[in-house]
C-alpha cells in the first residue's frame, strides 16, 4: 500500500521573480472569470459574514473574490512574495483580507474558527498531508467543510493541453505552463490515494469529484 504521510514539512513557497511570473500567468481574463464563478460556487449556502480560510492562496485572486462577496476571509501562505501580491490585490479591490504567514501543517490559528476552508492547486506540495488535514479539522467549526481542489494524478496529456488552451496565454507561456503541469502530475493525488489519506485524518473520510485535470475533495467536520 502506498504511504501517504511524508516526513518533511510543506515545500518551500514560490518567491520573488518566479512567484510574480506565476501571478501574471494566472491573471488572464478567462482565468479571473473562472475564479469569480468558483468564489460564488464554493461559498454558496454560507451565511453572510461567515469566516473563510484560504490555505496557500498564491496571488490571492480567489481570496479577494470571496471577500467581495462579504465573507470574513483569512489567507495563509508560506510565500512572503505571494502575501505581498495578495495584499496589493486586496487594496486594489477595496476589500479586507487577514493575511498570515505560516505552514499548512501548523496553522497559527485558533480552534473552531472557520466555517469554510479552501485550498487550491497547493495540497500536492504539502510534505505532511495528514497533519495539514488535521490542522484544517482543528480550525473548522463543527459542521464546517474543507474544500481542496488540485490536480488529478490520473489527468491525461490531452486534458492538460486542453486546460492550458483555456488560459488564454501566448505560445511561450503556454509551453512554460504545460510542461510543469505534466511534471506536477507526478506529485498529485489520485482519487484512491486521497481517499486513503482522508481516512487517516481526523475527518475519517471525504467526498471526491473529478473533472478534466481537476480533483475536488470535500471534507466535513462532524457536528458535535
Amino acid at each position: 500500500m502506498e504511504k501517504t504521510r511524508h516526513t518533511q514539512t510543506q515545500a518551500p513557497g514560490m518567491e520573488g521573480v518566479v512567484a510574480r511570473w506565476y501571478a501574471r500567468q494566472r491573471s488572464s481574463a478567462p482565468q479571473l472569470a473562472a475564479v469569480r464563478r468558483y468564489a460564488r460556487e464554493v461559498t454558496a449556502g454560507l451565511p453572510a459574514g461567515a469566516a473563510v480560510l484560504e490555505v496557500a492562496p498564491g496571488p490571492g485572486y480567489l481570496a479577494v473574490e470571496m471577500a467581495r462577496l462579504g465573507f470574513a476571509v483569512t489567507a495563509l501562505d508560506l510565500s512572503r512574495t505571494f502575501l505581498e501580491i495578495a495584499a496589493a490585490e486586496a487594496r486594489r479591490a477595496g476589500v479586507r483580507i487577514d493575511l498570515r504567514h505560516g505552514d499548512a501543517a501548523d496553522l497559527p490559528l485558533g480552534d473552531r474558527t472557520f466555517d469554510l476552508i479552501v485550498c487550491q492547486a497547493a495540497f500536492k506540495n504539502f510534505g505532511r498531508p495528514v497533519d495539514a488535514l488535521n490542522e484544517m479539522h482543528r480550525v473548522l467549526r463543527p459542521g464546517g467543510t474543507a474544500v481542496i481542489q488540485d490536480m488529478n494524478r490520473d489527468a491525461t496529456d490531452a486534458e492538460i493541453a486542453e486546460e492550458v488552451r483555456g488560459m488564454d496565454l501566448n505560445a511561450v507561456n503556454s509551453f512554460l505552463t504545460r510542461v510543469p503541469l505534466r511534471g506536477l502530475r507526478r506529485r498529485a493525488y489520485s482519487r484512491q490515494r486521497f481517499e486513503r489519506l482522508a481516512a487517516e485524518s481526523r475527518f475519517r473520510g471525504c467526498e471526491i469529484r473529478t473533472d478534466g485535470i481537476s480533483l475536488e475533495v470535500r471534507l466535513t467536520r462532524r457536528a458535535s
